[in-house]
């Protein structure tokens, strides 16, 4: 049987690993992952639908779906205003990665913090909740008004990961910026305002006395093992500790479509690793087994 890699999952705020065919491998802190990649990189498909040519993607791609399935990804899709009439209510919320890095979104109120622990959000906090429509114009509009991006770069979060302010200091700049959102005027008349409530994921994720970012794995290849010590999961990532005692992050995004078994004892760690990215000053807020 091939295990065939998709995506790693967050359910009731605990990471695992999602297979082809729907299979979950609990992802488990202190524990060790050894395991190596076999053949090619095939389009995991998109949907719950598999890809109907199996098609060879790069390695180095993050979404790791060939052209056809990634349009059929983005259908029906909330974050590309594709999906306009769903008659469910949405929230609002203010999400914290790291100094001076925060950004405004919406999630489905159904799924909870589970779109937060997808992103990486080490704090949050809700702002208001309401339909979907006045839920993306008060996103647009707290966005431009409070200087906040809806998007933060991968790199920057996980660098940040590992020198992070108390949990009291987290919570005070969400805090302020959940204070000036309350005083601009418009949005509350469509929403139904929340009060502040920082949420922290810090435990969740397995934070707590992160070492210093080494380095990041550009891709996996053909025969290319990874083998190390899980020290955290937060959004897509995985922190490693490898044999060499370095601190790595692998995005998980790089191991969909992947056929990966166990690796021995012996084999040592062998996929392309990349310098890690320095967090950016936080007074330039803006944009396995």
């Amino acid at each position: 049987m091939e295990w065939r890699c998709r995506r790693i999952t967050w359910s009731g705020g605990v990471p695992g690993l999602g297979w082809s065919g729907g299979r979950v491998s609990p992802l488990v802190y202190g524990r060790r992952l050894a395991f190596r990649a076999v053949g090619a990189r095939r389009c995991p498909g998109a949907r719950g639908n598999p890809c109907p040519v199996e098609a060879v993607v790069p390695g180095r791609a993050a979404g790791g779906r060939c052209p056809e399935c990634a349009r059929l990804d983005r259908t029906h899709s909330v974050a590309a205003d594709t999906f306009l009439d769903d008659p469910q209510p949405y929230r609002v919320y203010l999400a914290w990665f790291g100094p001076g890095m925060t950004k405004v979104g919406i999630t489905a109120e159904a799924r909870e913090e589970t779109r937060l622990l997808e992103q990486g959000a080490v704090t949050f906090s809700w702002l208001g909740r309401g339909p979907l429509m006045a839920a993306r114009r008060t996103e647009e509009v707290l966005r431009q008004a409070l200087g906040v991006p809806d998007r933060v770069a991968y790199e920057r979060k996980r660098a940040a990961r590992h020198a992070l302010p108390s949990a009291s200091a987290r919570a005070g700049e969400v805090e302020e910026l959940h204070r000036r959102a309350g005083e601009i005027g418009g949005w509350t008349e469509t929403l139904e305002p929340l009060e502040f409530v920082a949420r922290d994921h810090a435990e969740a994720f397995g934070l707590d006395g992160l070492p210093s970012l080494d380095g990041t794995v550009s891709e996996l290849v053909d025969g290319g093992v990874v083998r190390g010590r899980l020290l955290a999961a937060a959004g897509p990532d995985l922190h490693l500790l490898d044999p060499d005692g370095r601190c790595l992050a692998l995005d998980t995004r790089l191991m969909g479509g992947w056929v990966l078994q166990g690796a021995g004892e012996g084999e040592a760690f062998s996929v392309p690793v990349a310098q890690a990215v320095s967090p950016v000053d936080p007074s330039t807020q803006g944009e396995l087994f």
